[in-house]
């Protein structure tokens, strides 16, 4: 690291929270309130015209609804506004195109958060080695784990301090998620070398000097087993419930041990990523990777009644399978990590990078052979290798040749065209 410019950096740092019951309950309460305040957000913005669409009108709507309905007054107001900001800016990546126009929030598909967007509320204090102390708005003072040094007390000063944080439900109960700001030294460029990257299914990370990083179930033989035997048993309790009929105590508990398994089967990929992406930022220097479109990659192959799709579930077999090696995080944590790092991470056009030959640069037909065999069928050339370490090679040649699309400086984002703006969100 550089001694000379500093630079401003923002960071999370997530810790695990200790309610009581009564802390739950109130968590809770606010999370369905701020979810219901969005779907009411979004009811007022499709239901207003559009020269009356705005920030002000927007908050005085929400104010109104506060004291009209009762259950959205334990929602503190400062959540309240920032559930409004938020509403906004996924309205602006919509038109700038870096996201799809925002919907409603459902129940059960919805991570359940509150935002507190005022640091200084909280004040934190450290009261054991473990352990610290925080003050949730409306819930009152609680403890959360203390698994990393935070800028509280005489550490913290006007550069270094915790902007806000957000609190999270998941599997494993409530955690609280800082955002802390903080100085640091302007890192110096990494000297490392360039590599491409290709991301695939079979392998996961294949690099453009012949190296590889796999993994392998993130379930054991057991683990998926039981998961199994658990969502066959959700399944039959479902089936014979009646329609209308409340959902039982023991379904609910079965659905609550898939959610563990699956939740496990997450925190072990996770991990999986942040290890690998850590040793290829602190190893390269440009980092080149692909713009793949993920989201078009794993449409239904299903089709309509007057076209029918073909090998229909050849494809969810493999859509489920792109969904679980998660290739957009994977970009994201290699992007701030060679950011802080002084690295870069490039993305370049993803079409035939597989089937071009890097030896020869020609494309011809039939050249990849199966899923890891690619044998150039060119008669000039001939070279055979391993069909995703070629690929790699093809990217980190596009990159050389100027062809980069986005250089990112902290973060990768593949954007849409602006053509494809929704009319009807102005």
């Amino acid at each position: 690291m550089s001694q000379g410019a500093l630079v401003k950096r923002q960071f999370g740092h997530r810790a695990r929270l200790v309610l009581s019951p009564a802390g739950v309950r109130a968590a809770d309460g606010q999370a369905h309130a701020a979810r219901t305040m969005w779907n009411l957000l979004h009811a007022w913005w499709r239901m207003m015209p559009k020269e009356e669409r705005t920030l002000a009108n927007a908050d005085a709507a929400i104010r109104q609804a506060r004291q009209d309905i009762d259950f959205l007054a334990v929602l503190p107001a400062q959540a309240a506004q920032a559930v409004l900001k938020t509403y906004f800016q996924a309205w602006k990546n919509c038109w700038e195109g870096r996201a799809n126009a925002p919907d409603f929030k459902g129940r059960f598909r919805t991570v359940m958060s509150v935002d507190i967007p005022q640091g200084r509320d909280l004040n934190i204090t450290r009261v054991h080695r473990r352990w610290g102390m925080a003050t949730i708005p409306k819930v009152g003072r609680v403890r959360f784990r203390w698994t990393k040094d935070l800028p509280v007390g005489k550490r913290a000063g006007v550069e270094n301090r915790i902007t806000g944080a957000r609190l999270i439900k998941d599997v494993l109960g409530w955690h609280i998620a800082f955002r802390v700001q903080t100085l640091e030294a302007e890192p110096d460029p990494h000297q490392g070398p360039d590599v491409g990257i290709d991301a695939g299914v079979t392998v996961p990370i294949a690099l453009s000097d012949g190296e590889t990083y796999e993994h392998g179930e993130w379930l054991t033989g057991k683990e998926q087993a039981r998961l199994l035997h658990l969502e066959q048993r959700a399944a039959q309790r479902k089936r014979h419930r009646k329609p209308g009929e409340p959902t039982s105590r023991r379904l609910h508990h079965t659905y609550d041990q898939i959610a563990g398994m699956r939740a496990k089967a997450k925190r072990r990929a996770l991990d999986w990523q942040h290890k690998t992406t850590t040793a290829i930022a602190r190893t390269y220097g440009t980092v080149v990777v692909e713009a793949l479109t993920i989201m078009n990659m794993v449409k239904s192959a299903r089709g309509t009644i007057e076209a029918p799709g073909k090998n229909v579930a050849q494809k969810s077999g493999l859509n489920r399978s792109i969904h679980k090696e998660a290739w957009g995080r994977t970009v994201t944590m290699l992007a701030y990590k060679t950011a802080r790092m002084g690295g870069t991470v490039v993305e370049i056009p993803a079409p035939g990078t597989s089937r071009r030959c890097s030896a020869c640069g020609f494309t011809t037909p039939g050249s990849r052979e199966s899923q890891a065999v690619f044998v150039c069928k060119n008669p000039d050339c001939g070279w055979s290798g391993n069909a995703d370490h070629n690929a790699a090679r093809n990217v980190l040649h596009l990159y050389r040749m100027g062809l980069a699309l986005i250089p990112a400086a902290g973060r990768a984002v593949v954007r849409r065209a602006k053509r494809v703006k929704p009319a009807a969100a102005r």
